[in-house]
């Protein structure tokens, strides 16, 4: 269980204690204790709220949890009982908290305490179930309500569906036990308005998807939709497009080619992945955009769209995450002669790659190095000048000292044997910029 953050607001923690001392006196009158046809069990009912925010007061100093069976020592601190007994097994004989020597080893336990706990995870337990059902029976109104509405009416009962299913995993429970996911996929079709499709989109990719749904959704006419709202939606509409597509291309059943040899859809997906002010949907962009890449018969078409160089401009501007991802996407293009063509006509791009290399990640560092093989083999005494005047010579010497694999290794080796062609001794060493002693 995560560790309970008691609130630093005295102020705020006064509130909730006045908040509690008035429940309690409610319980006596029978509001919650002598009404209730089951009796609360607290342990449950701290396990099945551990994110909320309890009053410190509540918390064993010892665990930083809430204390289910709180008792108090001569110091007059308290503590959970079983937390300060394992504190006594380890052979203390003082207080945890003003490490006091204690004159009386016995414990009282602290019934006020107690109560007021009880009677504070009670009523924040019970308002929970009240709040889970009210989600509950609004998701199954609105999912009736689908069944007889169209047009705009249509469009606020999708978008509330939606907000719900965002916020509550009740929500997408609710849904998907009771043939929400089959209603909501069922509005997607050819004569279907980008308004409803947003919104459906929005709440399908929230779900966990069947392999038949999956099927039904990758209809042409579906497939279509969704690739004509990605191109035209907001930035999040075409995000939850990206990401349903992705899920539709990992059910591998034979009919995605149809889906990755969209023209349309590469377009649409390197305009999400060129919003620099969007960076989560350029990681969601790239992240499809691999996905297709690993289709040989889409690669050049990737690579056609002019993909190539729209990618390397990107290199400097992407995090970590992305940058991987992308050096990838350029690694798998490079292996088709026209993607190392588009790759040898960037400008700039042999010092741009060099400047990855042990710079992020080995793996980053590999795709690199594939990079600039790939345009070496097109023109070696070019990319040698350039990539040994960029630090390449140094950069690959590092690799070679460093603990990566072998194969990185010896990928280094090679390129700097060839590189070395070009150069003499004195030369190619002066380049690699090294003290004396290494040299």
């Amino acid at each position: 269980m995560p560790l309970y953050q008691p609130s630093n607001e005295r102020k705020d923690e006064d509130v909730k204690i006045d908040a509690v001392l008035g429940l309690q006196t409610a319980m006596k009158g029978g509001v919650l204790g002598g009404n209730t046809t089951e009796k609360l069990d607290l342990k449950v009912m701290i396990e099945e709220m551990e994110s909320i925010d309890v009053p410190s007061v509540f918390i064993c100093p010892i665990s930083l949890e809430p204390m289910q069976d709180p008792v108090t020592l001569c110091t007059g601190q308290t503590y959970d009982r079983s937390n300060i007994l394992k504190w006594f097994s380890l052979g203390h004989n003082t207080c945890p908290t003003t490490m006091q020597e204690l004159w009386d080893d016995s414990v009282t336990p602290n019934k006020t305490l107690s109560q007021l706990i009880l009677t504070w995870f009670s009523q924040k337990y019970l308002a929970m179930k009240k709040k889970l059902e009210d989600v509950q029976g609004r998701v199954l109104d609105l999912l009736d309500r689908l069944k007889k509405v169209k047009g705009q009416a249509r469009v606020r009962a999708l978008k509330d569906l939606r907000q719900l299913v965002v916020a509550h995993v009740s929500a997408r429970k609710t849904v998907a036990e009771n043939g929400g996911l089959a209603l909501v996929s069922s509005l997607l079709g050819p004569f279907t308005s980008h308004a409803v499709g947003s919104e459906a989109i929005g709440i399908i990719v929230n779900l966990d998807l069947s392999s038949e749904v999956k099927r039904n959704l990758m209809h042409p006419a579906k497939v279509s939709l969704l690739v004509d709202i990605m191109n035209e939606g907001t930035i999040e509409t075409k995000m939850n497009c990206a990401k349903l597509i992705e899920m539709l291309l990992m059910e591998g059943n034979g009919t995605e080619t149809e889906i990755v040899s969209s023209l349309s859809l590469l377009v649409g997906l390197l305009r999400l992945v060129r919003d620099k002010k969007h960076p989560t949907g350029v990681l969601t962009g790239l992240i499809l955009l691999k996905a297709i890449c690993s289709h040989e018969s889409v690669r050049s078409s990737v690579v056609s769209i002019g993909a190539i160089p729209q990618l390397i401009e990107l290199l400097p501007t992407l995090n970590n995450e992305c940058l991987e991802i992308a050096l990838y996407i350029l690694e798998v293009l490079s292996t088709l002669p026209e993607g190392r063509m588009a790759l040898k006509e960037c400008p700039n791009i042999i010092p741009n790659v060099v400047k990855l290399l042990m710079r992020v990640s080995e793996s980053c560092t590999q795709f690199a190095l594939s990079i600039l093989w790939s345009i070496y083999k097109l023109a070696p005494e070019e990319c040698a000048s350039q990539a040994v005047e960029a630090g390449l010579a140094a950069k690959l010497l590092l690799v070679i000292q460093s603990g990566c694999n072998p194969v990185l290794k010896q990928m280094s080796s090679e390129f700097l044997k060839m590189c070395s062609l070009n150069y003499s001794t004195n030369i190619l060493i002066s380049k690699c910029m090294l003290t004396t002693t290494i040299q």
